[in-house]
C-alpha cells in the first residue's frame, strides 16, 4: 500500500525576526525543511508534497524534486492540508501530515505511525509528554481509542491534568482523509479550520482512532530564535557534533 506525506511549510515565521520562510531557518547549516525531508525519505514514503505560501520559490527550490502546492490564504492547519487536495484524493494507503518547523523526527516514530495506519487505524495521532504542558492540546482517550483533541485554552481542569499532549502530527487512512477534511468548519474564535477536529469527526463516523507516543525532544517545534537554538543543540547531541 502507498504512503504519502504532506508537509506544512507555508509559515513566514515572523517571530523568528527574519523576512524569509520559517522552514528555511538553519540548523547546523541546513534548512530545517531539508533535515525533515531526509528523515521522511528514509522511511520509504512513496510521495512527498510540501505546502508553501505564495512567493516562496526559495522553499520550492530547496525541497525539489518534491512536489509543492500553494496555500494562498492562511486559514488554519486543515485548510493547509486541503491545499494539497489534488495529491490526497481518496486512495488505498495512508497519508502522513507533518510540520516543517518540527525538523527533529526520528524515522522509527514515523514508521510506528505508518504501521498502525496500515494495520487498520484510520486516524493515528502522535502524542508526547512535555515538561511544560501548558500550551499544548490534550489527547482525551476513551474506551475505543482517542476521543478528541482539546486545546489547552478550551480544556476543563480534569482535561488539563492529562499528561499526554498533541504534537499536531497525524497519519490518516487515505480513503477517509479528504471526506473528513471537508467536514471541518471554522466555528471558533479565530475562524480557522483546525486539523485537530478530524479526531471527533472520525469518532462520530465510527472510524478507528489510535495514538503513538514520541519523545519530547524529537517533537520540539521552532517558532522563535531561542527555540531554533535549542533545536540545534538537540540535533548536535544526536549527531555527536561538538
Amino acid at each position: 500500500m502507498k504512503t504519502k506525506a504532506i508537509i506544512l511549510g507555508a509559515g513566514m515565521g515572523t517571530r523568528m525576526g527574519g523576512t524569509f520562510p520559517k522552514v528555511l531557518s538553519k540548523i547546523c547549516g541546513q534548512p530545517m525543511i531539508s533535515i525533515l525531508l531526509d528523515t521522511v525519505k528514509k522511511t520509504g514514503v512513496d510521495e512527498i508534497t510540501v505546502v508553501i505560501g505564495p512567493d516562496m520559490d526559495n522553499v520550492k527550490q530547496v525541497v525539489a524534486p518534491c512536489k509543492t502546492v500553494i496555500q494562498y490564504e492562511r486559514l488554519g492547519t486543515a485548510h493547509a492540508v486541503l491545499a494539497a487536495e489534488s495529491e490526497i484524493e481518496p486512495f488505498e494507503g495512508c497519508v502522513l501530515i507533518l510540520f516543517g518547523d518540527q525538523p527533529l523526527f526520528l524515522p522509527e516514530t514515523i514508521e510506528k505511525m505508518k504501521e498502525k495506519c496500515l494495520a487498520g487505524a484510520d486516524v493515528v495521532v502522535l502524542g508526547f509528554i512535555p515538561t511544560d504542558a501548558r500550551r499544548y492540546g490534550r489527547l482525551v482517550m476513551g474506551e475505543d481509542g482517542l476521543d478528541a483533541i482539546v486545546e489547552y485554552k478550551d480544556a476543563t481542569d480534569a482535561q488539563r491534568a492529562i499528561k499526554l499532549c498533541n504534537s499536531g502530527v497525524m497519519c490518516v487512512n487515505g480513503k477517509y482523509l479528504l471526506p473528513l477534511l471537508k467536514q471541518i468548519g471554522n466555528n471558533n474564535a479565530a475562524h480557522e479550520y483546525y486539523l485537530t477536529d478530524i479526531v471527533a469527526l472520525a469518532k462520530k463516523a465510527g472510524l478507528k482512532r489510535d495514538v503513538v507516543i514520541g519523545d519530547a525532544d524529537e517533537l520540539h517545534g521552532v517558532n522563535t530564535p531561542e527555540e531554533l537554538e535549542l533545536a540545534e543543540a538537540i540535533y548536535k547531541k544526536r549527531m555527536n557534533i561538538c
